[in-house]
């Protein structure tokens, strides 16, 4: 069996190493339009901070067993009747390739935003190999004393912790009220003190209108009456999937131009299938698709459009939303709904917050540990949650509880139940999960609310009196 694959990162590389797993007869051809298979886009700040010096250790293999790499390739063309793709080397050389399973794992671009200056020297975006290549290279060469990052999503974030890491100074323009809009403002704020506490100067609600050259350096100007200088501009404002292939091959296409594809990860197309930034994604709390360009997404579908494309059964689950991120000392984390997606899903949600030690206070080095809980009024279902904390509170793992309780669609009082870990330099005999799970109990209780019936004594049965006479 002939499988092309196009697009060289995690959707497509997870998908060629499935198949050659199941089937390792099978002939996995993968084009790939640069020379950097399974590269950690994630990993780019840490290259650029000087974290992670070596750029070869952002690989997430080096070797790919089975799989026909045809690297600097580009895909021009699907002829879905022919079962051919056209693609044309990096020299212009064109030639066809025959498949009898095709899979679509293009990936996303970064938004280029309608700003004048855009293309001056010193301003970048940051989305590929290439582009941190040329980035590193300014750094080096130039010596920037001072930056100005335009967006504060994820990348623009680690980027201004990776930039201070290296003694530059940062300002940040944000076009949202508060910054990593991501999770709920209370939490962007506690995140945009952190950002201050380490000197990056925090701009919101922005929207950046032009770069212009001044004296071998930049000035960035915006409403509000924005205006700063500085000698590098990133900008980092989110990424719109790379879906004109499959567009002009037939595919239908929904939320923000993404390709459209079932749960199966098939098209609309035969024996063709799609995965990763490229696509919608099954939102497993709305019961709907969305659009949510994550790695760990695209891992997951890129492995089981191989399944299906050998010929086995099987759906993907659905995805959370589930991130987090390091910024200096803190880590930020959050999935499900917000308050406000889960109200514009249509359901009746009620939001606590609370501030808990993240172990006990008498052991050294407790920190402060940051949760809302969202869940719903009606039904008691847990909907959403997001922590922010110290970088040793463990708050990834912590997140992972509640992704683990919103994938099994438990209420937030079944989090009490759980039987979770303690050790004093740890945790607490309830961690706290649980007590921010108690305290959207009371905050449910205060709104009129009752929690769960207790159930009546004289309707549980005994287990004593089974038990034999020991």
């Amino acid at each position: 069996m002939r499988f092309l694959i196009i697009g060289g990162s995690d959707a497509g590389i997870a998908a060629g190493l499935r198949a050659h797993e199941l089937d390792p007869s099978c002939e996995i051809t993968l084009v790939l339009a640069d020379a950097f298979p399974n590269y950690s886009i994630c990993g780019l700040p840490f290259y650029l901070s000087g974290e992670t010096p070596d750029w070869h250790s952002l690989a997430h293999r080096t070797e790919f067993p089975g799989i026909n790499l045809l690297l600097n390739h580009t895909a021009v063309s699907i002829d879905a009747e022919a079962k051919t793709v056209q693609v044309r080397s990096a020299d212009g050389i064109q030639k066809e390739l025959g498949y009898d399973k095709l899979l679509i794992g293009t990936g996303a671009r970064p938004v280029h935003p309608p700003i004048d200056g855009f293309d001056l020297p010193g301003v970048f975006p940051l989305h590929t190999m290439e582009d941190s290549f040329a980035v590193h290279r300014f750094l080096e060469e130039q010596q920037p004393k001072s930056a100005v990052i335009v967006g504060a999503g994820y990348i623009g974030l680690e980027m201004a912790d990776a930039l201070t890491h290296r003694g530059i100074h940062v300002t940040l323009a944000s076009r949202t009220e508060s910054i990593l809009a991501t999770v709920d403002p209370s939490i962007g704020q506690l995140v945009e003190a952190e950002m201050r506490k380490h000197g990056v100067e925090v701009c919101n609600r922005v929207d950046v209108s032009a770069i212009r050259s001044s004296r071998e350096q930049l000035t960035v100007s915006g409403t509000s009456g924005f205006e700063a200088t500085a000698d590098l501009v990133l900008v980092a404002v989110g990424v719109r999937p790379n879906s004109e292939l499959g567009v002009a091959a037939g595919i239908g296409t929904g939320t923000k131009g993404a390709l459209q594809v079932n749960r199966f990860m098939e098209t609309n197309l035969p024996d063709v299938y799609a995965a990763g930034d490229c696509v919608e994604t099954w939102h497993r709390l709305l019961n709907r698709n969305s659009y949510m360009p994550l790695g760990t997404t695209a891992h997951k579908q890129g492995r089981i459009a191989a399944e299906n494309a050998l010929g086995y059964t099987r759906e993907f689950a659905g995805s959370l939303g589930t991130q987090v991120v390091k910024l200096f000392d803190l880590v930020a984390a959050r999935t499900g709904l917000r308050h406000d997606q889960a109200q514009n899903a249509g359901f009746d949600p009620l939001t606590a917050e609370t501030a808990v030690w993240d172990h006990k206070a008498y052991y050294p080095g407790a920190h402060e540990l940051h949760l809302r809980v969202t869940g719903d009024r009606k039904t008691g279902k847990l909907l959403g949650a997001q922590l922010l904390g110290h970088k040793q509170s463990e708050v990834s793992k912590r997140v992972d509880v509640y992704a683990t309780a919103l994938f099994h669609r438990m209420d937030v009082e079944e989090l009490n139940d759980l039987d979770l870990s303690y050790t004093p330099p740890l945790s607490s005999p309830w961690d706290p999960i649980q007590m921010a799970a108690q305290a959207y109990s009371v905050r449910l209780a205060a709104d009129g609310h009752q929690i769960t019936e207790a159930i009546p004594r004289a309707t549980v049965k005994s287990q004593t009196q089974s038990r034999p006479n020991l």
